[in-house]
C-alpha cells in the first residue's frame, strides 16, 4: 500500500498492509484530514515516527468475520491497555500505556489502510457523505469544550482562533444557544461562523470587555496571552492548542484573578455524528483543498500556508 512515512522527513513509500491484531479491524481509508496537530508532529511533537494522521473516514475490509465488513466507519484515536487503574476508573483516554492513532505508537490514516480496535469504530450513516464524515474527530473535539467547561446561557463566551477547530467550536457553542464570540485573522473564515449566530471580530479589533469562558484554539503560543487578558476574574480558559515547543506561563496570571485553566482534547463521536447526520452543522465549506494521497507531501506543505483551513487526502 501507499503511505506517508515520517522519520525526520516525510516521504511517500510503498509498504505492506498493516497486520490485523486480535480485536482489530482493517480499514481502507477513503478520506483523511490534515490538522494542525499533524503539522506539529512533523516539527517533533510527541517524537512520533511512522504514519501520521488521525482524522479519517474509511471502509472496513477485514477480518472476514467482522460484522463491520463493507461498512463505512470513523474511528476514535486512543487505544488504551484496558487493564490499568486509569482504564478501570473510566479514564482510558488517559491510559499511560495507550497508543494513539498517528500520534503515539500506532500508524495513522495517511495511508491506504489502517488498523484500529473494533470497539474504536463508529458506523457512518448512509446519508452522510465522506467529506462531511471525515470531520467527525475534530467536531467531537469541539464538543469536548462543553464537557470540560459547561457554560450558562447568560454567560459570554470567546473563541480565539478561526482555523478549522476554532470555527467548529464556535459553531457548537452557538448551537447550544450561548452568546458566542469568535476572534480571528481572516475575514473569509469569520464569515463562515456568522450563519450560526456567532459574533465575529478580527483579533486586532476585538472590543474591550471580559468573558466568562475563553477557548484558546488559535494554534499560536500568543493565543494563551490573549485568553488570559480577556477572561474575567474567576472565569475559565479552555486550552485546545498543542505545540511542538513550550509556552511560558506566569502562575500569577491564574492565581491572582483565580482563573480556572482547563485542558481539553478528544470528545464524543456519537454526538458529533448526530450533529452531522441531522444537518445541524455542515463542515464542508471548511474544506480548502483535496489532494490524492500520492501528492501527500505537497498536501502537508500546502496545509502549512497561512489562511488554509481543512486539507483532505483522498486515499482511494
Amino acid at each position: 500500500m501507499q503511505a506517508l512515512i515520517f522519520d525526520h522527513n516525510l516521504e511517500l513509500k510503498e509498504i505492506p498492509r498493516p497486520a490485523i491484531r486480535p480485536g482489530e479491524a482493517l480499514v481502507r481509508v477513503r478520506l483523511a484530514g490534515i490538522c494542525r496537530t499533524d503539522l506539529e508532529v512533523l516539527r517533533g511533537y510527541h517524537s512520533f515516527r511512522g504514519i501520521p494522521g488521525h482524522e479519517f473516514v474509511g471502509e472496513v475490509v477485514g477480518p472476514p468475520e467482522s460484522d463491520l465488513v463493507g461498512q463505512r466507519v470513523v474511528g476514535e484515536i486512543n487505544i488504551p491497555c484496558g487493564v490499568c487503574p486509569r482504564c478501570r476508573r473510566r479514564l482510558a483516554r488517559h491510559c499511560r500505556e495507550r497508543r494513539v492513532l498517528g500520534l503515539r505508537g500506532h500508524d495513522g490514516a495517511f495511508a491506504q489502510y489502517l488498523t484500529l480496535p473494533r470497539d474504536n469504530l463508529h458506523p457512518v450513516p448512509d446519508a452522510l457523505t465522506d467529506d462531511a464524515a471525515v470531520f467527525t474527530e475534530p467536531l467531537a473535539a469541539a464538543l469536548a469544550v462543553s464537557e470540560a467547561a459547561p457554560a450558562d446561557l447568560d454567560q459570554r463566551v470567546l473563541v480565539i482562533g478561526d482555523g478549522t477547530l476554532g470555527l467548529l467550536i464556535s459553531f457548537t457553542l452557538a448551537l447550544r444557544g450561548l452568546n458566542t464570540h469568535l476572534a480571528g485573522h481572516y475575514p473569509e473564515h469569520l464569515r463562515l461562523a456568522e450563519p450560526y449566530g456567532v459574533k465575529t471580530f478580527l483579533e486586532n479589533e476585538l472590543a474591550s470587555g471580559e468573558f466568562d469562558l475563553v477557548v484558546e484554539a488559535s494554534g499560536s503560543p500568543g493565543g494563551l496571552d490573549l485568553a488570559l487578558d480577556r477572561v474575567r476574574p474567576r472565569g475559565t480558559v479552555v486550552l485546545k492548542s498543542t505545540f511542538a515547543g513550550c509556552v511560558p506561563l506566569d502562575p500569577a496570571l491564574l492565581v491572582v484573578p483565580e482563573v480556572r485553566l482547563v485542558g481539553s482534547r478528544c470528545g464524543p463521536f456519537p454526538a458529533a455524528l448526530r450533529l452531522l447526520t441531522q444537518g445541524w452543522l455542515d463542515p464542508r465549506p471548511l474544506v480548502s483543498r483535496v489532494f490524492p494521497l500520492s501528492q501527500g507531501v505537497a498536501a502537508l506543505d500546502w496545509a502549512r500556508q497561512k489562511g488554509v483551513l481543512k486539507v483532505l487526502l483522498a486515499a482511494s
